[in-house]
């Protein structure tokens, strides 16, 4: 990924190990849009030409999901702030070439949710997620509705109206991401290019164990390049929004992450790596030649970060008591 050239000389086994991991980590499409025009064996060229095509066609089923929801939102959302994989795609930016999407993820007032809700259930769509134990749990402590789904298209959407849990250590001002996002035309909107490093920043290492991480991580590669080359005093105003969102440390991990791993033309002042760095390193490359997963201590130990960083003690305590007896797992 950081020095596309070097893919002419892998050999076969080298292959299958770097299609592999690709695949594993969800980013087939971006390697193939990142060797495209690169003379590679037969074989190789083949998949990434299908990994092409079926980019592509996430692309479009996105940017159609995103366009159905503006409509069905039309006078409560407007315009609609796209986040994450479909932002990337609707904005042109480098992180949506190739990007792997998965659930619609939009932001809208907290204030709005109760009628947003009921447009996208008069729209068609429906909950994922009957229990009224996890339903109650979404509604007063995350940061989102809990998951809708449309029946017929079988795509998901995440309503979100912060971009961390409400029980999370990290409180960002949502009022700040809404009111200095982005117009993008024909009714969307995406965070400011600050805002998006932020939320993927906290996305990576606030709200998860860093499981497929890489992916995270390279989205953060590609907005970080394409927003420093844009404007000299990216940098200055990165680290001042993360400051105000309580999340600069975040934010300073995954500039340091991205550039070990990456390459990411960072200042000097955001490459000091840190002993911690090191394990954060050895949790994203936690997979073997085969794509397969490795290193379970590790893993485990960020597994039990996850849910420490997104709760309390003792609200985390009966939130595992409660699933476990109900015999599954908690809300993602």
């Amino acid at each position: 990924m950081v020095a596309p050239a070097e893919a002419e000389q892998l050999s076969d086994r080298e292959w299958t190990g770097v299609l592999a991991v690709a695949r594993a980590e969800q980013l087939m499409g971006s390697l193939a849009c990142r060797l495209s025009g690169l003379s590679l064996p037969g074989r190789v060229a083949s998949i990434l030409a299908e990994a092409r095509a079926t980019a592509l066609e996430g692309r479009r089923q996105a940017l159609w999901e995103a366009e159905v929801a503006r409509r069905a939102l039309v006078g409560i959302a407007e315009p609609l702030i796209l986040l994450k994989g479909t932002a990337f795609v609707a904005a042109g930016l480098d992180a949506g070439q190739g990007r792997s999407i998965g659930d619609l993820d939009i932001l809208v007032p907290r204030q709005a949710l109760n009628r947003v809700e009921d447009a996208l259930l008069a729209h068609g769509w429906m909950w994922v997620k009957p229990d009224p134990y996890d339903d109650e749990y979404y509604r007063r402590w995350m940061h989102e509705l809990p998951p809708l789904i449309h029946p017929e298209r079988d795509r998901m959407i995440d309503v979100h109206h912060t971009i961390l849990p409400l029980t999370a250590r990290i409180s960002p001002d949502a009022g700040k991401l809404i009111e200095d996002a982005v117009p993008l035309g024909g009714g969307f909107a995406m965070l400011s290019p600050e805002d998006m490093v932020v939320h993927a920043a906290l996305h990576l290492l606030a709200d998860g164990d860093l499981s497929g991480g890489l992916r995270n991580l390279w989205d953060i590669d590609r907005l970080l390049r394409e927003f420093g080359e844009a404007e000299d005093s990216f940098w200055l105003k990165l680290a001042a929004r993360a400051a105000e969102h309580g999340a600069d440390q975040p934010v300073a991990r995954a500039a340091r992450l991205s550039h070990a791993l990456f390459a990411t033309p960072v200042p000097d002042p955001w490459r000091r790596q840190t002993a911690l760095d090191r394990i954060f390193v050895r949790r994203l490359l936690a997979r073997d030649g085969w794509g397969r997963s490795t290193r379970r201590a590790t893993r485990l130990a960020f597994y039990v970060r996850s849910h420490w960083m997104r709760m309390p003690p003792a609200l985390l305590a009966r939130h595992l008591w409660i699933k476990w007896r109900r015999g599954g797992p908690g809300p993602a």
